[in-house]
């Protein structure tokens, strides 16, 4: 009956270290990209993309 006391005692200090961190996290900017990554890597692919054909047609010019 002991362990029972222990782990549950345990798990509840886990899941208050993991709420403090997300707490911390949320508060620090973490959660606060407003584009995802993966919109992200498109849209670079996207700028380069634009940037080179603006370069190619100041050459011409």
């Amino acid at each position: 009956m002991n362990i029972i006391f222990l782990t549950l005692g345990i798990s509840i200090a886990m899941a208050l270290v993991f709420l403090a961190a997300f707490i911390w996290a949320t508060k620090k900017g973490q959660y606060d990209d407003l584009t995802t990554p993966s919109e992200r890597m498109l849209l670079d692919d996207y700028e380069i993309k634009e940037t080179k054909k603006d370069e190619k047609e100041e050459k011409v010019i």
